[in-house]
């Protein structure tokens, strides 16, 4: 492969990543797939140093009172 075409492979790979990352802290993956194609690496470094939410539900178990 010609090396303009391997990093757009891995580009495209890091968006994808990126995506996945991203609807596991319940954020839009289609959102920050096209947000990682733009800037990549820069994505993933907000996407992982970015604060999860808590639940919304009061009463999950994770977060009653005992």
């Amino acid at each position: 492969m010609a090396p303009d075409k391997e990093s757009s492979v891995g580009w495209g790979s890091l968006a994808l990543i990126n995506a996945a990352i991203a609807q596991s802290k319940q954020r839009s993956g289609v959102n920050w797939f096209l947000i990682s194609l733009l800037i990549g690496p820069i994505a993933t470094l907000l996407l992982v140093s970015a604060y999860r939410h808590p639940p919304s539900h009061p009463s999950s178990p994770d977060t009653r009172q005992q």
